[in-house]
């Protein structure tokens, strides 16, 4: 399967626990919608994600992507320290100028 650059990069970044990398992924607008909480701009993102990253070690398996007029979607298997796992989550992803605009997961 081939993936954007950006989610691509988005993956390894979460694969390899590097919230900076993770972050830069985004624009500096980004929005975020995880567990029922928003996280806007792109510091607030590593800091979400760099707190997601230390409390579920979470890495992701890409299993679909398609992108539709309006979104983007990954699907991908992601486990980690959290019950449950692994379970396969929906990225809905918005992106423009080579970055992710927004991002809202799903189960």
């Amino acid at each position: 399967m081939t993936l954007p650059k950006v989610v691509d990069d988005l993956v390894a970044a979460q694969n390899t626990f590097d919230s900076v990398a993770y972050a830069n992924c985004f624009s500096e607008t980004a929005v975020v919608s995880d567990e029922g909480k928003t996280h806007k701009g792109r510091k607030e993102i590593e800091h979400w994600i760099a707190d997601a990253n230390e409390r579920y070690q979470a890495v992701m398996k890409p299993v679909s992507f398609e992108k539709n007029e309006t979104e983007s979607l990954l699907k991908a298997e992601v486990s980690g320290t959290f019950p449950g796992s692994p379970i396969l989550m929906t990225f809905h992803l918005e992106i423009a100028d080579e970055l992710i605009q927004s991002l809202k997961t799903t189960v």
